[in-house]
């Protein structure tokens, strides 16, 4: 049986408890979706030739680009992709919770504005 959209928010979740406190700080106000596929606004916007081109999204306004006198407009939101997650999985026989440890870091990454390499670095760490 196919791991489900619960399945997989509980593997990002026992992710996003391992993360060093100094950095899990600033994930307060960050939220963790699992959803099936990427909208068709997403598709659009990244011009993906198929849904399973995408296993994950951060979107948001990066920290480092935030402004403490700006108001927010939305809410930042990183979005673990069930279906391309589980093909991706199939197809490459990675461990699941490694996969879903690695998107996920990327897309925090990106909430931070870290570079490749700062997020390579935090990926190898014991998180």
């Amino acid at each position: 049986m196919a791991p489900t959209l619960a399945d997989i928010e509980d593997l990002a979740r026992a992710t996003l408890d391992r993360i060093p406190g100094p950095l899990r700080q600033n994930l307060t106000d960050l939220v963790v979706q699992v959803v099936e596929f990427p909208d068709d606004e997403t598709m659009r916007a990244l011009d993906l030739d198929t849904p399973y081109d995408l296993l994950g999204m951060y979107s948001g306004v990066s920290l480092e680009r935030k402004s403490v006198t700006a108001v927010p407009e939305d809410v930042d939101i990183i979005f673990l992709y069930r279906r391309p997650l589980l093909h991706y999985w199939i197809e490459c026989g990675e461990d699941l919770n490694n996969l879903v440890r690695h998107v996920l870091i990327h897309e925090i990454g990106h909430h931070f504005g870290f570079s490749d390499a700062d997020m390579a670095v935090i990926e190898n760490s014991e998180i």
